[in-house]
């Protein structure tokens, strides 16, 4: 069973979203553990005080190194060890890829900071990974650690009902997914593919392909050109709007 370790100052913030749907069907299922840890827990003042004033001066405060170090190294003196991640807009960004890679481990430890950031003698001495949900910025590192969480929990052996919902979804090899259908076949004069009602398999595969193809190439072709993908394919599918 994977554990998940979580440390943040607003640990109930992550009450409703790990209550329910699969990530709640995975704990259940003990699939994986997740544990909420209060930062504060591990300060020494009856204020319970994690931040303090910049050195050097300007805006706003940063989140002091004893906390940070106290818990962590607390967290750690379990089996196994961990990966200790830390959110951050600096961080590299976080990928498909990284999340299957996560969803290896037995063990992860995220760190959701706030305020204007971390000393930076966590980064360099306990930090393990730093990671980014995008280029934004939001209040502070627990909603980039529920969609981590999130992502990496649906990995897991048995935490989907099917298998291929996994291999088939945007992303997995840098194309994004194709167009889903369902009853009624014609809405307001729209109607299904005709090739998705004829129930030849090799020609829905092909279309679902190249729908990915086409898909990626006019929303994400920064994708695309990493992708796995002949030229006849690029040809056939991936023209500009103007040229089909």
């Amino acid at each position: 069973m994977m554990r998940i370790d979580i440390v943040s100052i607003f640990p109930e913030m992550f009450d409703g979203p790990f209550g329910a749907s699969i990530i709640k069907r995975a704990v259940d299922a003990r699939l994986v553990e997740i544990a909420l840890h209060d930062l504060r827990d591990w300060t020494d003042d009856r204020h319970r005080t994690v931040d303090d004033a910049p050195y050097g001066g300007g805006a706003g405060m940063v989140m002091r190194v004893e906390p940070w170090f106290r818990a962590v190294e607390s967290l750690r003196e379990a089996e196994p060890r961990g990966r200790t991640v830390l959110m951050t807009p600096q961080g590299k960004p976080f990928t498909q890829a990284l999340a299957a890679e996560f969803a290896q481990e037995d063990r992860l430890i995220l760190c959701a900071a706030r305020y204007e950031g971390i000393d930076e003698r966590v980064r360099e001495h306990l930090i393990d990974d730093e990671l980014s949900i995008g280029d934004f910025v939001v209040s502070g590192g627990e909603v980039p650690a529920m969609v981590v969480v999130d992502a990496v929990v649906r990995l897991l052996p048995g935490a989907l009902g099917s298998a291929d919902s996994v291999v088939e979804e945007s992303f997995n090899d840098d194309l994004l997914e194709y167009p889903h259908y369902t009853r009624p076949a014609e809405f307001r004069g729209w109607p299904v593919p005709e090739v998705l009602l004829g129930g030849n398999h090799a020609e829905i595969a092909a279309w679902r392909r190249g729908q990915r193809i086409r898909r990626t190439a006019d929303r994400r072709p920064d994708l695309l050109a990493r992708a796995d993908v002949r030229q006849d394919e690029l040809d056939e599918w991936a023209l500009p709007d103007e040229a089909r």
